[in-house]
């Protein structure tokens, strides 16, 4: 089952935020995040906030979700207002889970509408839902489009059978470039999650995965080492030697793999597990298929997340929702925040996630914001070749391809 809350303040019933909230806030972003939290099946690698059918139980409907959903945007303006908020604009919105496309269209626009007439989206917003291949239809893609959604991702993850069987994907690897192939005759934009280091996945798999997204003609792409997360039926299975372990060797070569090969096809990095096609940067076009809404969460912006067990940031103030949809909604039934818990973090705090968020960009991290004891470790970063040196003379670390591998490690040396 997915992992447990964090610990944290109690969150008060009509969700308003400390006045710390609203400060500096026109200078700010302000994205939604609406977590959709149904599967048709539990991948076995999976450890995120969804349920099956069989695991929702009674007390939750599936039907009724998109309504509990507006109930939240609801109290959600409410709560900005009264913590002093100024309305802004959404910059991006993103539909994730589990698979939000199981839900019928018109419920996901549903949710948009009521964002939308709430705050309004800013010019050029990017509206995202994540989707499985075999989880839409021309028909559904194409009453999305309409409602105001510009951009979807699928969930790839291989084009070999044997790996997407480890998986536990439903999909078949024809099933990708004709779902693609629907969301560019709806107008869509289109990304494709890959996933690497299954077990049993050979390099040639690999390789042969990333040409087939590639001959898709995406956008953009994500690729992620499989991360094998305790409790899920994966971790299971390599206890019992059913299937080998990952290895961080294997996890390193496919990375710089994947790097080569979505680089010569003309896709740039802009952040470690991410790249997007057409030419980086703050121009027009530049960055034109990066996707903003992650870029927000790694910027430190603000953010509103609904459903059961999303999390928010707004101005320093961050709080995360009861995890399952029947207690998600029954507090909203009764006009309370679903609301688990919240802390306010402190500027140590803050400064220490600025650096594990903004290290993994293409466009770095200000050196000026480290303290000194961080600073002095710029110059053996440098002579290591994991951060690019004419970068960091002119004020900014950004991580070489070296460093990429090693990020978690760089970010342990530049912590305070």
């Amino acid at each position: 089952m997915p992992s447990s809350l964090p610990l944290g303040d109690p969150a008060p019933a009509d969700g308003v935020l400390p006045a710390q909230a609203g400060i500096g806030a026109e200078a700010r972003g302000f994205s939604l995040y609406a977590h959709i939290p149904f599967c048709s099946v539990r991948c076995g690698y999976c450890d995120f906030n969804t349920y099956t059918a069989a695991e929702l139980g009674g007390g939750a409907s599936q039907n009724e979700y998109a309504q509990t959903a507006v109930g939240e945007v609801r109290l959600a303006a409410r709560a900005l207002d009264a913590s002093g908020v100024p309305r802004r604009r959404l910059s991006t919105v993103f539909f994730g889970g589990g698979t939000p496309t199981l839900l019928p269209a018109r419920d996901l626009a549903a949710i948009l509408e009521a964002a939308v007439s709430e705050w309004g989206l800013a010019p050029g917003a990017e509206v995202t839902t994540e989707a499985n291949p075999d989880s839409v239809t021309p028909e559904a893609l194409l009453t999305l489009r309409e409602a105001g959604f510009t951009r979807v991702s699928f969930g790839m993850q291989s084009a070999v059978p044997h790996v997407l069987s480890v998986l536990d994907r439903t999909h078949t690897p024809s099933r990708v470039p004709e779902a693609v192939r629907w969301a560019r005759d709806a107008g869509l934009d289109v990304s494709l999650d890959l996933i690497y280091g299954t077990p049993g996945e050979s390099m040639d798999d690999w390789r042969r995965s990333l040409d087939a997204a590639l001959a898709s003609e995406p956008d953009h792409v994500s690729a992620y080492a499989l991360i094998v997360e305790e409790g899920t039926r994966l971790a299971a299975q390599i206890r019992r030697g059913e299937v080998p372990d990952v290895d961080d060797d294997d996890h390193a070569a496919k990375y710089e793999i994947a790097d080569t090969v979505l680089g010569s096809a003309g896709f740039h990095w802009y952040e470690v597990s991410n790249w997007a096609r057409g030419v980086p940067g703050d121009g027009p076009e530049n960055g034109r298929f990066e996707c903003q809404h992650n870029l927000a969460y790694w910027r430190g912006g603000d953010w509103w997340g609904v459903g059961p067990g999303a999390h928010s940031h707004v101005g320093g103030v961050r709080w995360w929702n009861v995890k399952h949809p029947r207690a998600y909604a029954a507090r909203l039934g009764q006009g309370d925040s679903p609301a688990a818990g919240r802390e306010t973090l402190d500027d140590a705090t803050r400064l220490e996630e600025r650096i594990i968020l903004e290290l993994r960009l293409a466009t770095g991290l200000p050196i000026e914001v480290l303290p000194p004891t961080s600073r002095h470790e710029v110059a053996g970063l440098i002579a290591e070749g994991l951060v690019d040196g004419p970068t960091a003379f002119r004020g900014r670390l950004v991580l070489t391809l070296a460093g990429r591998l090693l990020a978690d490690a760089v970010v342990r040396r530049l912590m305070p």
